[in-house]
């Protein structure tokens, strides 16, 4: 799926509407297919917020993309074009309860190549232990999800200032994910379209938007968080399902319920895939 009009785009840059930037060549298939705008160099807020706010006219999406390597003149995957827009299918045709339910049972599944030890795993996933729990209920929104996301963009920026600016011809950021194809969760789902089907769920029941991304990130904000503990318990099975690596490769030793305290009333979800 090509962006826009990829000559509108670049005259835009080229007047000052936008930074200047390119149109990247996705590395595969026969070279024609361009599923991201991407700035020449950092992103500023301000271009971010002007693009969000033309997305009903535009049909852009607005992302902030991260590198693997600050350092890498290629600036992977999103100026090296690793990117694989053919390979994803829709978001629609696929359910979110469903999604986070069956990858439940297969992270909480043991057998004799497993990362974790049978009485490690259900360390882990306790209170719920081997049984899926369901999904967390919607919460009200907060009164401007999108104003949230602007000032998570805002900080956002402001930690990683060689993050750039994307423009993805998207309804939403769950959507962007697919339709440009990023492959951030590869090593455990090669199809984006399902993680972006339980993004777009998010949208709704939590007021989360996609703002942030990078090689294998992925940074939401959050307008109306778990405030209570087995609420933000919850939200934790389903970000275990999401991505077991938040649990398993974390920081300090995670068990559900030490993830949960810390989700509970955050205003933006952080994801990373080994």
């Amino acid at each position: 799926m090509n962006v826009g009009h990829p000559t509108e785009l670049l005259a835009d840059s080229a007047e000052g509407r936008l930074p200047p930037g390119r149109m990247v060549t996705s590395d595969e298939g026969d070279g024609n297919v361009q599923p991201l705008w991407l700035s020449d160099g950092p992103a500023a807020i301000e271009w971010w917020t002007q693009m969000r706010a033309e997305h009903t006219r535009s049909g852009l999406w607005p992302l902030l993309v991260d590198s693997l390597d600050p350092n890498d003149c290629a600036f992977r995957p999103w100026g090296s074009g690793e990117l694989y827009p053919e390979q994803m299918s829709s978001p629609a045709s696929h359910d979110s309860a469903g999604l986070l339910a069956r990858w439940w049972d297969t992270y909480v599944a043991v057998d004799e190549d497993d990362m974790l030890d049978a009485d490690r795993r259900l360390a882990v996933t306790a209170p719920f232990g081997q049984t899926w729990p369901g999904l967390a209920p919607s919460r009200k929104r907060a009164p401007n999800p999108d104003q949230l996301a602007a000032e998570f963009a805002q900080w956002f920026l402001a930690d990683r200032p060689q993050t750039r600016l994307g423009l993805v011809a998207a309804a939403s950021g769950a959507e962007a994910l697919s339709t440009m194809g990023w492959a951030g969760p590869c090593n455990y789902d090669n199809d984006t379209a399902k993680f972006s089907a339980v993004i777009r769920d998010w949208e709704h029941r939590f007021g989360a938007r996609v703002v942030a991304v990078g090689f294998s990130t992925l940074h939401l904000s959050v307008a109306a968080p778990p405030v209570s503990e087995y609420e933000a318990l919850l939200v934790a099975a389903e970000h275990f399902a999401f991505c077991p690596d938040n649990i398993w490769q974390g920081s300090r030793p995670y068990t559900l319920a030490a993830y949960a305290e810390q989700i509970t009333s955050a205003h933006h979800w952080d994801f990373w895939w080994d």
